[in-house]
């Protein structure tokens, strides 16, 4: 009998990075495969429970940091949610120190594959000790692993280690090979070389961790399918000269119908909704990382006021212990002036059920790509609002497509309270925006369909998986 395959994943300690590992790790787990899932203990306190059918299949292994100096992190803090921007550093040299621990746990167990993310560089080195091959999981788009080009142009070898210019990430690199609009505009790519490619205080940048991760890995397994991405996927085998795999998107479960009646602490806001017109109203929402300014929130405010959409917001609080600062958080008299069109849901909401319920036809939100999956497998319109990282490029990426309107903003980057209306409304309700509904209405086909995901890409990246085990 064939042994069992083991893979061991290594997601970075980011919530954005550790839930499509997670998702990849119950996929694999529905085809049978071993999966060692390793974060630090409250991370993995804060995943969904796996069903019981896959809990032989998935093995959660919580490493705690090693002891910290005080005040290095808040005390409790293991993610970047839990941080200050300015403590993200600190996160990584503490997620660094779990090295030690993670190699005797691959010395111990001996598996067959490690699946590292970009920020755990030293795997390799644990990886080659023990004969293990790896495999890198990329969990964002093709398009955004495209425009950061291959491990030399993210080491800074082809250009003498000098950091990018600003302006040229602000075109399309010369390696993709047909029109394009993935690039950032000026006022994002002025971040992007010192914080991507700069050194700080980890003594490795992002971007040196990315490309030795990638060098040292057998292949390259991409968060997508070629009916999406097919373009950028064949770009990105030419530049790595690597197997690339799409895993397929990885859609999430949908959740199951609410019982009529059904009462819960989220009543209300489905009440209100089921009274809606189908397709009608807009989800805004930009996740828990996302960290909006007061006039960037009063700006999204008074667009959505001046859309006259219905609209649901589901708005995280700031971190203001002073109440006063909490209270004009929203523009004063904004949920008066909008409570027969509007809802305002301050701290978590339910998004995949908000997203899967009929009244909703599209959604106003950053463009990070497990969002973008999650509102495109219902086939509702997109109206993006990018902040960071690759969010831009996702943003570029699906108006390239023909799938999403983007907030034009002020040249300096602010927010215009007009544009945002505009935006919503082209995508929402006017008929220049007609070929944005059907082109997400079509989609949502691809999107949503979990079996060419789970049997066609999963299947296909296990059978690599199984023809490619190291011989011991």
């Amino acid at each position: 009998m064939a042994k069992e395959l083991h893979v061991v994943m290594l997601p970075w300690s980011a919530f954005g990075h550790i839930m499509p590992f997670f998702q990849l790790s119950t996929a694999l787990a529905k085809a049978k495969v071993h999966v060692s899932f390793i974060s630090t203990p409250r991370n993995i306190q804060r995943l969904p429970k796996i069903s019981s059918d896959l809990q032989p299949f998935i093995h959660l292994v919580p490493i705690p940091f090693p002891p910290l100096e005080p005040d290095f992190l808040p005390e409790g803090a293991e993610a970047s949610i839990d941080v200050t921007f300015e403590k993200i550093d600190n996160l990584q040299i503490a997620y660094d120190l779990l090295q030690k621990p993670i190699k005797q746990f691959i010395a111990d167990q001996m598996p067959d594959w490690i699946v590292p993310d970009f920020s755990a560089h030293w795997v390799v080195d644990i990886a080659k000790e023990y004969g293990v091959p790896l495999v890198y999981f990329s969990a964002f788009s093709a398009a955004s692993s495209v425009f950061f080009g291959p491990p030399e142009n993210l080491s800074g070898v082809n250009r003498n280690y000098a950091l990018p210019s600003p302006k040229s990430l602000t075109s399309p690199p010369e390696w993709i090979n047909f029109p394009s609009l993935v690039a950032f505009k000026e006022y994002e790519a002025i971040y992007v070389p010192r914080g991507f490619w700069g050194a700080n205080s980890t003594g490795i940048s992002g971007a040196s961790r990315l490309a030795k991760i990638i060098s040292a890995s057998q292949a390259l397994a991409i968060r997508t399918c070629n009916e999406i991405e097919g373009d950028y996927l064949e770009v990105y085998k030419k530049i790595t000269g690597k197997p690339v795999i799409p895993i397929g998107v990885l859609p999430p479960d949908q959740p199951g119908k609410r019982a009529k009646g059904e009462i819960n602490s989220d009543g209300a806001m489905f009440d209100w909704l089921d009274k809606q017109k189908p397709r009608s109203v807009v989800f805004v929402g930009f996740g828990s990382e996302c960290k909006l300014s007061k006039e960037q929130v009063h700006e999204i405010a008074h667009g959505l006021e001046l859309s006259e959409l219905p609209f649901i917001w589901g708005l995280r609080k700031p971190n203001a212990a002073n109440s006063d600062e909490v209270d004009d958080f929203l523009p004063i008299g904004f949920v008066d002036r909008t409570s027969e069109k509007g809802l305002v849901c301050f701290g978590w909401v339910p998004q995949l059920e908000i997203l899967g319920h009929p009244s909703i036809g599209g959604s106003l939100f950053h463009s990070g790509w497990g969002s973008v999956i999650e509102t495109l497998q219902f086939g509702h319109c997109l109206v993006l609002l990018p902040f960071i990282v690759d969010q831009p490029l996702n943003a570029r990426f699906l108006v390239e497509k023909g799938l999403a309107a983007e907030v034009k903003r002020n040249e300096d980057g602010s927010l215009s309270r007009d544009e945002i209306a505009k935006a919503l409304r082209l995508a929402m309700v006017d008929e220049e925006g007609e070929h944005l509904r059907t082109n997400a209405r079509k989609v949502s086909a691809v999107f949503g369909d979990q079996k060419l995901h789970q049997d066609h890409y999963i299947g296909s990246f296990v059978s690599y998986l199984k023809n490619n085990v190291a011989k011991r």
